[in-house]
């Protein structure tokens, strides 16, 4: 993050001073419309209306330029037409923010009262520290307190607008509400489903075999990157722990904290996603082999949208990491109307044309995320510039062999919600890419399909994981996604980092090369039943990784 010069304490004072003297809305020249709109909050109870002194922090994404080009450029990259991504460098010349945008938006921030002004190094997200004052002053919202149970929220309940002379500037502004917040997508095993018949649980080391991974590299030469939220204290002792009792060597590791902005305090102590990030980095090392160039956790401050949309961004204007694991998602209506899914999108898309993939979780609610009897989708899972990957349930012989998958199966919207299951179905919200409309798998949908394949979720066949020391069987697509990530990083690595986002090529050669994948056949996730071939509950299904990585060498379009 670039830290602006922060104004002097009267500067800023003043400023706030302002915010809070101006009235109920402020009424300055021609407002112009973002992105981002008021969230629906109609399954909160509203309370009173935040005060003007109410601290807030926000961040405002920046449009791309020459978007068009870069849809060009990337298709073309992920197609095998172009052999070499962009550095950091020439996407910031060429498609990213310029310092004339961005200074338009930092001078906004400021005249409105924000400090702790910071641009991302790609010049995608402006961060900044304020008030509701100072948001009412720049976006022209009004703020209300929310409660739903013992949860306490607050949200914007009208849309954030910005000044014309913004308009082709701004994209959207997060950080006004936190009715929605992002979710892990991971369940643990209840005592009850380990004694049920053919199905256990496995190590982590144990996904090469049961895949057909074990002729392949190591990982070795590719960085992993890990989406999470909270303290990585625990996750770090326990990764260790693992590659010890594995006889892995230890892994180089590293933990980023995406606060937002660099004066901003970080509530970053928290561990109550400890479970989680250890399901992703201790089975993305099994997958991979169990050696990496390294792994690199990306720590939002919370499960907000404007912090995991900060710690994503973080993973791409860094450009390390070669495939970046997400097992996080939220329901995808709520995604759209606040602006996250526009500004993630356009961060999913700069990772593609820079060489990375994004693999996200499918979600664990069968094809009901967004609550209701309503099939709907998870975001990000849904982007189509990220790989959806959904869970199975997955048999092995004594020999740990793989012998059979099914559906990670839940029947109806009741036992989705209390049991879980694989995310899968047609989005409500993105349209299907041409890569996907053209290999003819959607029928005659015109929406994204998800997942676009699948691994190992069923909590009874999931993974037996280290959690503050001990061992729990945990299963999910935050199972299935981290899988998939430490496979890809094996083949990136057996091809020197060289290949593309996959998933173009994934359906160009998917439908007719059935050798590469373990179709699922058996299964419902509640709005959806497999069938031969690609389906909403588990895509392609799962890779023979070995036959999988062959082809990808031998074949072009990767």
């Amino acid at each position: 993050m670039r830290t602006l010069p922060r104004p002097s304490l009267s500067a800023a004072a003043c400023g706030l001073a302002l915010a809070l003297a101006l009235p109920a809305m402020a009424q300055p020249q021609n407002w112009r419309a973002t992105h981002s709109h008021a969230p629906d909050a109609s399954d909160y109870t509203p309370g009173a209306e935040m005060r003007s002194g109410d601290t807030l922090h926000v961040a405002v994404s920046l449009q791309l330029r020459n978007r068009e080009q870069l849809d060009a450029f990337a298709a073309s990259l992920a197609s095998g037409q172009a052999s070499t991504p962009l550095t950091s460098e020439q996407f910031l010349s060429r498609y990213a923010p310029t310092a004339a945008d961005v200074a338009a938006v930092v001078k906004h921030l400021s005249q409105s009262g924000f400090v702790n002004i910071e641009v991302s190094p790609n010049n995608m997200l402006v961060s900044a520290d304020g008030s509701v004052g100072t948001a009412r002053s720049a976006f022209n919202v009004q703020m209300r307190h929310y409660s739903r149970g013992e949860r306490e929220a607050y949200a914007n309940t009208n849309d954030p607008v910005v000044p014309s002379a913004l308009s082709g500037i701004v994209l959207g502004v997060h950080g006004l509400q936190t009715v929605h917040l992002a979710h892990t997508a991971q369940v643990q095993a209840q005592a009850s489903t380990y004694a049920t018949a053919g199905k256990v649980g496995h190590s982590p080391t144990a996904w090469p075999t049961i895949y057909n991974a074990t002729t392949l590299p190591t990982a070795a030469k590719t960085t992993i990157g890990i989406i999470t939220a909270g303290s990585m204290t625990q996750t770090l002792t326990d990764l260790s722990t693992f590659a010890r009792t594995a006889g892995y060597a230890q892994p180089a590791v590293s933990v980023v904290n995406v606060a937002g902005t660099s004066r901003r305090q970080s509530t970053t102590s928290s561990s109550d996603g400890t479970a989680e990030w250890n399901i992703d980095s201790q089975n993305a090392l099994g997958a991979a082999g169990g050696a990496v160039k390294s792994i690199v956790f990306y720590a939002a401050n919370s499960m907000s949208e404007a912090d995991l949309t900060a710690a994503y961004n973080a993973a791409v204007a860094a450009n390390v990491a070669k495939v970046i694991s997400v097992s996080l998602g939220e329901c995808e209506s709520n995604a759209r109307l606040t602006g996250t899914q526009a500004t993630d999108d356009q961060i999913f898309l700069a990772a593609i044309a820079q060489g990375q993939t994004f693999v996200v979780a499918s979600g664990d609610s069968g094809s009901y995320e967004c609550g209701g009897k309503t099939n709907a989708q998870s975001y990000p899972a849904v982007s189509p510039y990220v790989i959806a990957v959904g869970g199975t349930s997955v048999t092995t012989s004594s020999t740990g062999a793989w012998t059979g998958e099914t559906v990670w199966a839940c029947s109806n919207y009741s036992t989705c919600a209390s049991s879980g299951g694989t995310g899968g179905g047609a989005s409500l919200i993105e349209a299907a890419p041409a890569w996907q409309l053209s290999s003819k798998v959607l029928g005659t949908s015109t929406r994204r399909g998800v997942p676009d394949i699948a691994f190992a979720g069923d909590p009874a066949t999931g993974a037996i994981t280290i959690v503050n020391g001990k061992n729990a069987q945990y299963g999910g697509t935050s199972l299935s996604a981290p899988i998939f990530a430490g496979f890809w990083a094996r083949i990136q690595s057996a091809n020197n980092n060289r290949l593309a986002f996959p998933a173009p090529a994934l359906y160009k050669y998917g439908v007719a090369q059935t050798a590469l994948f373990h179709d699922v056949v058996s299964g419902t996730n509640g709005g959806y039943t497999a069938a031969k071939g690609w389906d909403y509950t588990t895509g392609f299904g799962s890779l023979n990784v070995g036959s999988f990585a062959a082809f990808v060498t031998s074949s072009g379009g990767f």
